[in-house]
């Protein structure tokens, strides 16, 4: 890639109202016409996607390919014949031709993968949810920061067009008046994954030790080794890092302008019911945020309205959205769609969009030509603040145990909103002769956060404050970052 200016860095503005300023360094700049090369680590499913959507962008060029599955990279290396190839990402890496990366990797490689790649002088795009735990993902918003990249995070629903239409409806005119309580969901069925009674054989095609990266090598007892890891905690983040952290970016975008970095307190809980499978993350969660300014509750069910059905469990709003509940009536915003509703329920305005796809890709390439990150829709920072979320909300069902009524109530949410999430829990639950108050669902205790530290303060701190930051496996360690 040829170099034909120099500038230096901007600053860009990031969640919870302060500057994140990157370094004061001269750095290239690309030139408009100039052809990007881009290097794509992971050749999978959305890998494979953002190859086709970075491809049809101007001025870009799939260059490169890294996948640890020899028949996933083939496969990627038959659509793109003139691009290089490698099953490890350190290659990739060196590679000077490389410009910058798209990291769409299993959840746990995503930060030392991004960090690795700053480190090389690359920029990155970086699939959703930004970490598998919160301490890394600080890391790698401290690198972007100290070798002045920039690093754009997956959560394209930001490029929507119809998203600030949405902000200004709200927050500019206050056409629904103030903004009282919110309630987030993630309704969708899925299926159980299998409980093997001996380990997973490993496909000869896999490099398993580049597969596994930080994380513990322990036998595998679903059924199949890909996608499937979201539901394993040793590499996923369930479905609060799968959907969830789509639903409350939206959130964090339109309702708090992304002046809400982190929650002040989270409660909440659930299980992993109906499939005796080797899973491990829940299929059903609910959990309440003590944001400082709204009450927020999030529902995340994969489990259907009653045993053996198809159909989705009953819930205000839409399945994959939020609701803002108003003095004046209600909003629902969900991808490519929103829709605002009176006190007496009249539809009175609705919002169209898409899923800002293509848009977010070509955000990052032009923040990358101009070397501004101000520009980005998702910078890493504001996409470790939503993530954060997510990590809290799986932290607070890891801490958890058995739930029980009393202890539900020790947070009084004057909205009602926790108390009609229960109680929507608690019926789904009960359609499968669950009782809530069973060992098989658990509720934590109420968790304070630090906003600054992002760490647990208070009584419950210590076990929640354990998981965190994780055990990393050899060679494969997240690096601190030291600005």
């Amino acid at each position: 890639m040829r170099h034909l200016t120099r500038r230096d860095f901007i600053r860009t503005g990031v969640a919870a109202g302060a500057a994140f300023t990157l370094p004061a360094r001269s750095l290239p700049a690309a030139s408009v016409n100039e052809e990007i090369n881009l290097g794509f680590i992971s050749c999978g499913g959305r890998g494979g996607g953002l190859m086709g959507t970075f491809n049809r962008l101007d001025g870009v060029n799939v260059a490169g390919l890294c996948d640890a599955d020899e028949q996933r990279l083939g496969a990627a290396k038959k659509r793109y014949p003139d691009a290089k190839t490698w099953t490890d990402l350190r290659g990739l890496l060196d590679d000077k031709d490389i410009d910058a990366v798209v990291i769409a990797t299993c959840n746990h490689w995503h930060c030392l993968a991004a960090i690795w790649a700053m480190e090389a002088g690359k920029d990155v795009y970086v699939e959703k949810p930004l970490s598998h735990s919160q301490w890394e993902g600080r890391q790698t918003v401290a690198a972007a920061e100290k070798y002045g990249k920039i690093c754009q995070v997956g959560t394209q629903q930001r490029s929507d067009p119809m998203q600030a239409q949405i902000k200004q409806y709200l927050h500019e005119e206050k056409a629904l008046g103030a903004i009282q309580s919110a309630r987030v969901n993630r309704y969708g069925i899925r299926g159980a994954i299998g409980k093997r009674a001996t380990p997973l054989p490993i496909p000869t095609s896999v490099d398993y030790n580049l597969w596994l990266g930080p994380a513990k090598d322990e036998p595998i007892y679903r059924d199949k080794l890909q996608y499937d890891w979201h539901w394993d905690w040793n590499t996923g983040s369930g479905e609060m890092g799968n959907w969830g952290v789509h639903v409350l970016d939206d959130l964090r975008n339109n309702v708090f302008l992304d002046e809400v970095a982190l929650p002040k307190r989270i409660f909440g809980g659930g299980g992993r019911v109906v499939w005796d499978d080797a899973g491990e993350t829940p299929n059903v969660h609910f959990v309440y945020f003590d944001t400082g300014k709204i009450p927020v509750v999030i529902g995340l069910t994969n489990i259907s309205a009653e045993p053996g059905g198809k159909r989705s469990p009953k819930h205000p709003g839409p399945g994959s959205g939020y609701i803002a509940y108003c003095e004046g009536g209600r909003f629902e915003g969900q991808r490519g769609r929103g829709a605002a509703f009176d006190k007496d329920g009249k539809l009175i305005k609705e919002f169209r969009g898409n899923s800002g796809n293509g848009l977010h890709q070509q955000n990052f390439i032009d923040a990358l030509r101009k070397r501004d990150p101000s520009i980005l829709r998702s910078h890493v920072q504001v996409g470790h603040h939503t993530t954060g979320w997510c990590n809290l909300a799986n932290i607070a069902f890891q801490s958890g145990s058995t739930f029980s009524h009393a202890d539900a109530k020790q947070i009084q949410d004057s909205s009602g909103g926790w108390e009609s999430l229960l109680n929507d829990m608690e019926q789904l639950l009960g359609a499968h002769d669950i009782d809530i108050e069973s060992a098989q669902i658990k509720l934590s205790p109420v968790l304070e956060v630090n906003a600054h530290s992002e760490k647990f303060i208070g009584d419950n701190a210590d076990v929640a404050n354990s998981f965190l930051k994780r055990e990393y496996r050899a060679p494969f360690v997240v690096p601190e970052i030291v600005s």
